[in-house]
């Protein structure tokens, strides 16, 4: 047996033919049917992980029915709807489900889920949270991908309060780009680089470097692009 808590109101009486096929009727001609024994969206688990600065969702269901998806919310001030993950619709069985919140800043959050059926009726689960941390230390990523075509991104992390500056340079050293140049908080950014037809930059193949001074720190990493 499985609690149901949706609002229907009173019911007088229920009638089952066989374990899964019944029909339920209450007050004012209200008449609820179920092909399947009436198995709610039963959720096993939900938890989240931290990876640098992305927030790792992972739930799983146990039985579903007429599951519509999930909405994932997140909390800072107030709740605020950040996703949409399908659902599987009526199944018995167990269903996994993740979602990725990434580049997230410092601070405290929490998440919860928001479990819509096809009718529009839902539920939310139980809350979990998480506390993104800062950096410790400067650092310049490798940029991602590497060889790129026609944007890459780049993430590098400060540990305090600086003034940043990110810039591209050829192999000659002749200033391509200015990604960033300005004061940034402590924390972990990311920034992407593009060049082609849909970029101010037209670029040959060949190989860049990237520079990125924050106080005393002056990191350069080499990127190629592939045209």
């Amino acid at each position: 047996w499985f609690e149901q808590s949706r609002g229907v109101g009173v019911l007088n009486s229920i009638f089952f033919v066989s374990a899964q096929l019944g029909w339920a009727v209450g007050n004012n001609g209200k008449i609820l049917y179920t092909p399947n024994g009436g198995l709610p969206v039963e959720l096993i688990n939900f938890t989240a992980d931290i990876i640098d600065n992305d927030v790792i969702l992972n739930w799983t269901t146990a039985t579903e029915t007429n599951n519509l998806g999930f909405e994932v919310e997140k909390k800072i001030s107030n709740w605020q709807k950040i996703a949409f993950v399908k659902g599987h619709g009526t199944t018995t069985e167990p269903q996994f489900y993740s979602f990725i919140d990434e580049s997230v800043a410092p601070g405290n959050y929490q998440y919860r889920l928001k479990q819509i059926d096809y009718d529009g009726s839902f539920e939310y689960s139980g809350i979990v949270e998480v506390e993104v941390g800062l950096p410790t230390e400067f650092s310049l990523e490798q940029n991602y991908p590497n060889p790129f075509n026609p944007s890459t991104s780049i993430q590098y992390a400060i540990s305090s309060r600086q003034f940043v500056s990110l810039k591209v340079f050829d192999v000659l050293g002749n200033e391509i780009a200015t990604l960033v140049n300005e004061e940034k908080p402590a924390g972990t950014y990311e920034v992407e680089f593009s060049v082609g037809q849909n970029s101010i930059l037209s670029l040959s193949s060949g190989v860049y470097f990237y520079t990125l001074n924050a106080g005393s720190f002056i990191e350069t990493k080499k990127m190629v692009l592939l045209r």
